[in-house]
């Protein structure tokens, strides 16, 4: 599979990326050795970049990906996590389930927003217990859309000193907006922003202004959420869209584009992957899987070449932008 450096950084991605969400029971539980069999069958595909975060399931992405990938040669791979969420141990609570943030794990610990330079130096050490490793190829800032005078001001220094020490290989910043992601590729010296859910088939917002941006600074893109939280990753269109029920003009504009990826011998998910990959800013499309299955379907139609007919026919009905 494919590889590219992310950046001007050392460090380098697999054209398709696992993410990790999943495996720390995204909405509903997972056992140990299905999250284990995901991961194997994700490396046995090629895939050598892994997408992980405090955030996802309390630690619990983590310490499965760990787990999984102990035993790999440890400069085959790349793993990147997250900064700005410190969690808290919070015994009252364990009796709970992690409902409000979307996880189907106890609730021991507790997020706390912390971008702060202490804050992300624990989250890292934090994360390199959990993660069983002895040192994180890339490091994100995790969703500071609120937070960005702390972010700027507090976190990304220590990030860019970690990277110069080399403790850290590539630094960067992962949202679900493009135009703070933009402020960070302008104003700082990041290598990389994870892009969630705004360059894809249904919504190409950051291809205007921040891609472009990425292409003059050299800074790489982590495409995510290519599949909008479910409405482009199936045959047929889904129901959800940005992890809320699906708008009917929405939805409308989906049935369209899966009706023209049948006509050229497509599938929707496939065309929603490559579409985001042939853009010459993106490094790596990261796709959640937790199965096997998701795994091998994934990593076969990301491997399927699409038709250059489909995007000309696509750009001809107004369905995606020149």
């Amino acid at each position: 599979m494919k590889v590219t450096r992310l950046g001007g950084s050392r460090v380098r991605v697999s054209q398709l990326g696992f993410g990790a969400a999943g495996i720390g029971n995204l909405y509903r539980a997972l056992d140990d050795e299905t999250a284990y069999r995901a991961v194997e069958a994700a490396w046995e595909a090629g895939i050598r970049y892994y997408d992980t975060a405090p955030h996802y399931g309390l630690g619990l992405s983590e310490r499965r990906l760990g787990a999984a990938l102990a035993g790999r040669p440890r400069d085959e791979f790349t793993v990147s996590t997250k900064v700005g969420r410190v969690l808290v141990p919070s015994p009252e609570t364990a009796h709970l389930r992690d409902d409000a943030g979307g996880f189907d794990v106890p609730a021991d610990h507790v997020r706390r927003w912390d971008f702060s330079g202490d804050g992300v130096r624990r989250s890292m050490e934090s994360s390199l217990g959990r993660l069983g490793l002895d040192r994180i190829d890339v490091v994100l800032l995790h969703d500071p859309d609120d937070h960005w005078r702390q972010a700027v001001d507090e976190a990304y220094p220590v990030l860019h000193e970690l990277r110069d020490q080399g403790v850290v290989g590539a630094i960067g910043a992962g949202m679900n907006q493009w135009q703070m992601l933009e402020r960070f590729v302008v104003e700082t010296d990041i290598d990389t922003v994870m892009l969630a859910g705004r360059y894809t088939l249904l919504d190409q917002s950051a291809g205007e202004r921040l891609l472009p941006r990425c292409r003059e600074r050299g800074v790489s893109v982590l495409a995510a959420g290519v599949f909008n939280s479910g409405v482009l990753a199936t045959a047929e269109p889904g129901r959800m869209y940005d992890y809320r029920p699906v708008p009917d003009a929405v939805y409308a504009r989906a049935v369209r584009i899966a009706k023209m990826c049948r006509a050229h011998g497509v599938a929707l998910p496939q065309a929603a992957m490559a579409f985001v990959a042939r853009h010459p800013a993106v490094a790596s499309v990261v796709v959640g899987m937790k199965t096997i299955e998701q795994v091998t379907n994934n990593a076969e139609l990301a491997a399927t070449r699409v038709p250059d007919g489909l995007w000309d026919d696509l750009v001809a009905e107004g369905l995606i932008h020149p």
